[in-house]
């Protein structure tokens, strides 16, 4: 498997609270990474870390063998290739569902409008939006929101989409046709690494699944591994808790 990220002991504090110590790990192509643990672990501080909306205080991001946190380096160009899906969605109000799809496409990635709107076109459909493309975000639910949130990032044509806790914001009938939206992406073989609290869902989708414990990964497996035969006493304990 070739590696698209790697993370070499990548630290991240806020004044003197250390949030993440000394993480190493790696993103393979085609890979599903799903990162679980409590509250206040460091999950969505890493996923932050990876695509820059927060900067590492020490260690390095391989991006294809290139660290991009060196001076030099072309973070914006690294940026178009991550795309990101956050939980409160981040759609712009005052515009369309269209209009969400195709205004990244043609400021950053230059897109002319013809083709933006033909490639938006194709990710709505594929996540069951396209017959919403005149509506505002306030007339969605948050389920048909996140599931444009989704397409917008796929527009971009990332070679890795992160989630982070993509279903935390939404009502429990809607977090099923988001989670089935992301298997469905899951199973082209795009490249994701999903910030998730909802067990079943990790252990379905994944490909690898990371146990983060106050800032350090506490373990890490295949998730039929995982879930099933826990090494640490720390995992065993979490999953112990959110199964009782």
């Amino acid at each position: 498997m070739s590696a698209i990220i790697e993370l070499k002991h990548l630290k991240k504090n806020f004044g003197e609270n250390e949030v993440l110590k000394d993480i190493s790990t790696t993103v393979n192509k085609g890979q599903v990474l799903t990162i679980i643990g409590s509250s206040g672990s460091g999950k969505s501080t890493l996923l932050r870390c990876i695509n820059l909306l927060e900067k590492p205080t020490d260690g390095q991001i391989l991006y294809k063998g290139e660290n991009v946190l060196q001076k030099g380096y072309k973070l914006p160009e690294y940026r178009t290739h991550l795309g990101m899906v956050f939980q409160s969605f981040n759609l712009f109000a005052n515009m369309d569902v269209l209009e969400n799809c195709t205004t990244g496409q043609t400021t950053v990635l230059k897109r002319k409008p013809e083709e933006a709107k033909e490639i938006a076109l194709k990710h709505l459909k594929n996540v069951g939006m396209d017959q919403f493309v005149s509506a505002k975000p306030a007339q969605l639910s948050g389920g048909q929101m996140q599931r444009v949130a989704i397409a917008r990032a796929l527009c971009m044509n990332p070679d890795v989409l992160l989630f982070d806790e993509p279903t935390s914001a939404l009502d429990p009938e809607m977090i099923g046709e988001v989670l089935k939206t992301i298997q469905d992406l899951a199973e082209t073989g795009l490249t994701m690494v999903i910030v998730t609290h909802e067990m079943s869902f990790a252990r379905d989708v994944s490909d690898r699944v990371i146990f983060m414990d106050q800032g350090l990964i506490a373990e890490e497996g295949e998730p039929t591994e995982l879930f099933d035969h826990p090494k640490e006493a720390r995992t065993q304990e979490f999953l112990k808790r959110i199964r009782s």
